[in-house]
């Protein structure tokens, strides 16, 4: 007896590799797969940044010192503050066995933070990944510290995008990947109901660069859902708008963002709706949650046509449309088309608002890139027994 399904997935691998094939004789693909070597040096890299995450006690810039007072000996912990100066925090005594574990515990956490920096370099130099510019990634790992990802935050925008390279195992043009801005989201349900808050916002990004200040939300003066720096750097707090578009425009207090607010955004549930971990090239690797390559890629496509009623539409739009047919391609180029396909038609079914921002979409990308993204999901939506037409493909 024949297996229908079997068949049916046989032809539509083969249907996409016909698409593949002959997109990149045509000359319209400039994505390259990082060798292999690299990738699995990047998924050790993810793991043991993960791993340090859950284990340190202790800020790994410090380090331990033993001093004795009336013939005994003790741990401090010193760390450098802004300044010059040093905050020396008391530990233990030298004899307790429990806090000498600790001790030895933290020198291997050290010398694994520099073997974790050496990989981060070979990665940005050898294998030529994208990192975050320095004011990002600072702010980033300010965050990672502060537990805002523990608490189910996610990166979102041109930050997050930069981390897909690595996690696709592809290398993307630069132009895709500029940034002056950091954007933050958290479904405003989580930020109730989990039980640890980053304490005040605002301080840890003075942690960074003191020069930043809260801006007032035009709507509402009292709350802030953008932070800036002296240099224009922004950090933005965004969360799902739901329900009514009269919540749109109004900021929604955060619980678990230590005083900030959010912007309500519409189709912003469906990106975030499946975070997945990645690790951002910065230092010796900052552990981050980011929206799936196949929503985000999906997510650009659909807010690219809403983008031109804003004042600066036009460039944002292009963008959008740039990183959404970027990732399209890598995600078909690594074999992860059925993914694609599946975020497609998940978002495709929201309804006709939906439906008419993914055509427009997919009407303003350059026809040839547009002709082989649609027919490779076209062939994966005929894997599963449906008809691309029906999806406007």
């Amino acid at each position: 007896m024949v297996d229908l399904r079997a068949k049916r997935e046989d032809a539509y691998r083969h249907a996409v590799q016909i698409c593949y094939y002959h997109y990149r004789e045509t000359g319209n693909s400039d994505m390259q797969i990082i060798p292999q070597t690299y990738q699995v040096l990047y998924s050790e890299l993810a793991q043991r940044t993960i791993d340090a995450q859950f284990s340190a006690d202790f800020a790994i810039e410090g380090r331990f010192i033993s001093m004795e007072s009336r013939g005994r000996r003790y741990w401090y912990f010193d760390i450098s503050e802004a300044g010059g100066g040093k905050n020396r925090r008391y530990v233990g005594p030298v004899d307790d066995p429990e806090i000498n574990a600790r001790v030895e515990a933290f020198k291997d956490l050290k010398a694994d933070y520099r073997a974790r920096r050496k990989i981060v370099s070979t990665l940005i130099r050898d294998a030529y990944l994208p990192r975050p510019d320095p004011i990002s990634g600072d702010i980033i790992r300010a965050l990672a510290d502060a537990g805002f990802f523990q608490a189910r935050g996610v990166l979102v925008g041109t930050v997050a995008f930069q981390c897909y390279a690595a996690l696709l195992g592809v290398r993307f043009p630069n132009a895709v990947m500029q940034t002056g801005d950091a954007e933050i989201a958290q479904f405003h349900s989580i930020s109730v109901a989990v039980e640890d808050s980053v304490a005040d916002m605002l301080g840890v990004l003075r942690g960074v660069d003191p020069t930043f200040r809260e801006v007032p939300h035009p709507a509402d003066s009292m709350k802030s859902t953008r932070f800036a720096n002296r240099s224009g750097y922004k950090v933005e707090f965004v969360t799902p708008n739901t329900g009514s578009d009269n919540l749109a425009g109004k900021p929604v207090m955060m619980p678990a963002r230590g005083g900030a607010a959010a912007e309500p955004l519409r189709f912003l549930d469906f990106l975030i709706h499946q975070e997945v971990r990645a690790v951002l090239l910065h230092g010796a690797g900052v552990p981050v949650l980011v929206a799936s390559p196949e929503r985000y890629g999906v997510h650009k496509l659909i807010i690219a046509s809403r983008r031109r009623a804003d004042d600066d539409g036009s460039a944002k739009s292009r963008k959008d449309l740039l990183q959404a047919t970027t990732l399209a391609e890598a995600l078909i180029e690594t074999r992860q088309t059925e993914a694609l396909a599946d975020a497609y038609m998940a978002a495709w079914e929201k309804g006709p608002a939906w439906r008419e921002a993914m055509v427009a979409g997919l009407g303003s990308i350059e026809p040839s890139r547009r002709d082989f993204i649609a027919s490779a999901m076209g062939a994966a939506i005929r894997g599963h027994g449906a008809d691309g037409k029906d999806f406007g493909l």
